[in-house]
């Protein structure tokens, strides 16, 4: 018999979203993960927000929303109060009843700049990691360093003369011609108007300039999580002095080593490595002017790093395709490196998920 084509709305649902998520959803351990650090990130919150006047967000739901955004790429806050409304999921991660109703996406967002100018980042990325040393997913003795370049949200027409000057009329105000034809454009000189802290760079020879970032992560080889992530200013020594300070913050009970590409096969970046008793397991370029020498290279373990410095490839290339780190949607390199550091960090739950999950 054929059904009728009816639809009778419910006054009353009587099923609550947590019996709608299906028991073995990937995001269960997820949200019991971050539900742990967060009950530990606390006593941040509450410095973080006055005694009085009108309650905000729940800080603790607000860091829920933003995994979501960065775990399911939703370019925009109004796209995801959208998916708040009316998808369940994430409702029941968010810890939204299904009656509750959602933020406004300027509200959201003038909520979340709070958490951005604090500390939250970085704490939320150390107890991420502190659930990995718990269950012994982390060596401790053998590291990899690289970089990447993070698009600012900036355009070359905003890469202006740091001076001034007067310009030619546009013939479109909103959108105006430009034409870079025999110009000299350097960050010596210009300045972007819609972001001054990117910078105009580009990372190997044959490709073009970018206004951009550079980010920056430590790798743990045993599983391939990061264990430290950072966001500078795109120059050519940054990949160096970012490499040379989040190795020296590894606590070397033992003698570490920390792997790389061939950019890091400098005379100086390896003598620094090795007068802070860090082993190099760069790869060099070649046996002429390679600074690795047999005293390395010999080792099976030289081998084994080379294979392992690999995935901090797979690391960026989950920031770029799913954590929105292809190009920033913010501003300004102390947001830009929040939410870089936040995303590498929902990489870390994901990653951590998988391991225990193959591991039972």
């Amino acid at each position: 018999m054929r059904g009728n084509d009816f639809n009778q709305e419910d006054i009353f649902s009587y099923i609550s979203p947590e019996k709608r998520v299906p028991k073995d959803h990937p995001l269960r351990p997820i949200r019991k993960m971050v539900d742990a650090v967060l009950a530990e990130l606390s006593r941040s919150f509450s410095r973080l927000y006055s005694d009085v006047g009108r309650p905000s967000i729940p800080p603790e739901k607000l860091l829920r929303a933003l995994l979501l955004q960065v775990l399911y790429t939703i370019r925009s806050e109004r796209q995801l109060m959208e998916q708040l409304d009316y998808n369940l999921l994430f409702r029941w991660f968010v810890g939204l009843s299904m009656n509750d109703p959602v933020w406004d996406p300027t509200v959201f967002t003038k909520n979340r700049d709070r958490l951005l100018t604090g500390e939250i980042h970085t704490r939320f990325f150390q107890r991420v990691l502190e659930q990995a040393k718990e269950l012994e997913l982390l060596s401790g003795e053998h590291f990899t360093v690289d970089g990447t370049l993070v698009e600012a949200w900036a355009g070359h027409k905003s890469f202006k003369p740091k001076g001034g000057g007067k310009e030619p009329p546009s013939d479109d105000p909103g959108n105006p011609t430009v034409d870079f034809t025999g110009q000299k454009r350097s960050n010596q000189t210009h300045a972007s108007t819609t972001d001054p802290d990117a910078r105009l760079y580009r990372k190997s020879f044959g490709t073009e300039s970018k206004l951009c970032f550079s980010g920056h992560l430590l790798m743990d080889n045993r599983h391939g999580l990061a264990v430290d992530a950072r966001l500078t200013e795109a120059n050519p020594q940054a990949e160096w002095e970012a490499a040379l300070e989040m190795a020296s913050r590894v606590p070397n009970k033992r003698r570490v080593t920390l792997g790389g590409d061939k950019a890091y096969d400098t005379r100086d970046f390896v003598q620094t490595l090795r007068f802070v008793e860090i082993t190099p397991h760069i790869a060099g370029k070649n046996a002429s002017y390679s600074s690795i020498d047999g005293r390395t290279t010999r080792h099976p373990g030289y081998a084994l790093s080379q294979r392992k410095r690999k995935r901090v490839e797979e690391i960026f290339g989950w920031l770029k395709t799913v954590g929105l780190m292809r190009k920033t949607r913010h501003r300004g390199l102390a947001r830009v490196g929040w939410m870089f550091t936040f995303a590498t960090a929902v990489y870390n739950l994901v990653r951590i998920r998988n391991l225990a999950a193959a591991t039972g």
